[in-house]
């Protein structure tokens, strides 16, 4: 079915019919499960690429001369102007699918020296919100943030970078919370599902409705569950404190590399620690891995030097981690061959990896004594929390990814 499509794109690109161009690109990303577009001028060519599970692949390129006509219709679809080509713009429209699924595109467009790049990321409005447990979250981790989000008041923070599921995850939680005796209002940027029973607002900075405005307002709405798309600044964080300690349960994102760097986050920007501690219930650090292809899957040992590296950070294994015991002594990992299934990748789908930091008197203690975060995070391990690169490894030995997606995404412990 994808190789028909590409045919079809194909075909069209030598015919230089341009919404074919358009039409058959947006559908073969879609049928190709691809989270993005990108459309980049070089040279003497135009390369597209799709975002497939995390990771850029090369699909097709087109000539130079009907670029400035193919990011037109895009424009012209998207409601942006198609005389201004110097500055970036961004703008978004819906399409239906030939099955009826409608499907929202934002698009982005940027200057470059070869003319414009374009970017549209591809969101199926009808997608079903995952659970916990089909995210990839399993045991302790799993009852972690079960607890928190059963908390009648507090924070809880999802921390990772772009595109590591962070929203999602917020999701599936608020999908658990979603309940006819309880009143949600969410701040977002923008909207990425609909959620029925939820109250959602997207903002629009350019006239003053920002995540800090919204969520002050939100407050005056009689919530009982607020969920803000991402703290950014301190006027968001004082609000979202404010929020937790007058009774409220806030749900929100922020960008750092793990669990622990999020408090050092919060703490740069000058919240007073007491106030961190005593609303800050958990942190989620996460990241998304690809899933090797079931269809072919194969068994290897890997080379010495990253087998030390594995038993190291296994030797750390939280207590409260159980595990199989026969998996922890053959150490066998996998990967896959590539076939027709996976189109010769050897990885088909995403799973996600999690760190989650429970807060507890002792760390709160420790906190508020300024100690280092190296010394935070020996505490955290200490009280059960389980690493980003330990929930991979756990996962590769079970043959659900590869070593080597697990330390693309997470950093090893020295």
């Amino acid at each position: 079915m994808q190789s028909s499509k590409l045919h079809f794109l194909s075909e069209a690109i030598i015919a230089g019919n341009i919404p074919n161009i358009v039409m058959y690109t947006i559908v073969h990303a879609i049928e190709s499960r691809a989270s993005d577009i990108h459309a980049e001028p070089e040279k003497n060519t135009v390369r597209i690429r799709f975002r497939i599970d995390g990771v850029l692949r090369p699909i097709v390129e087109y000539p130079l001369n009907i670029h400035p006509a193919i990011i037109s219709r895009v424009k012209i679809m998207s409601n942006l102007k198609i005389d201004e080509q110097r500055i970036p713009q961004d703008g978004r429209c819906q399409i239906t699918t030939e099955d009826n699924r409608d499907m929202d595109l934002r698009v982005s467009t940027f200057p470059t020296v070869n003319g414009e790049k374009m970017v549209l990321r591809i969101q199926d409005e009808a997608k079903e919100i995952p659970s916990l447990e089909d995210l990839g979250l399993e045991g302790q981790n799993l009852q972690r943030i079960m607890a928190g989000i059963r908390e009648p008041n507090g924070i809880i923070l999802t921390s990772g970078p772009t595109g590591s599921g962070k929203t999602t995850t917020l999701y599936s939680c608020l999908h658990l919370l979603n309940k006819t005796d309880v009143n949600i209002l969410t701040i977002e940027d923008p909207v990425e599902i609909q959620m029925d029973g939820l109250n959602q607002s997207q903002i629009h900075p350019d006239i003053r409705f920002t995540f800090a405005t919204g969520l002050r307002s939100a407050l005056r709405q009689d919530p009982d569950i607020m969920m803000v798309g991402e703290i950014r600044d301190r006027e968001t964080v004082d609000i979202a404190i404010e929020a937790a300690l007058t009774g409220h349960l806030v749900l929100s994102t922020i960008h750092t590399n793990s669990a622990v760097e999020t408090i050092t986050r919060i703490q740069n920007m000058e919240v007073p620690l007491f106030l961190m501690t005593s609303t800050v219930n958990v942190i989620i650090a996460q990241r998304l891995v690809r899933r090797i292809c079931e269809h072919c899957r194969e068994k290897y040992i890997p080379d010495e030097d990253t087998l030390s590296l594995v038993k190291h950070a296994l030797s750390n294994l939280p207590p409260s981690e159980t595990v199989d015991s026969e998996l922890l002594k053959n150490l066998v990992f996998y990967r896959g061959k590539g076939c027709e299934v996976c189109d010769n990748i050897g990885y088909k789908g995403r799973v996600g990896l999690y760190e989650v930091l429970s807060m507890n008197n002792e760390l709160r203690r420790l906190i508020l004594n300024h100690i280092p975060s190296m010394d935070l995070e020996a505490q955290a391990m200490k009280d059960g929390m389980t690493t980003l690169e330990q929930s991979g490894l756990l996962k590769a030995l079970r043959g659900e990814t590869s070593l080597m997606e697990v330390y693309r995404v997470a950093r090893p412990k020295k």
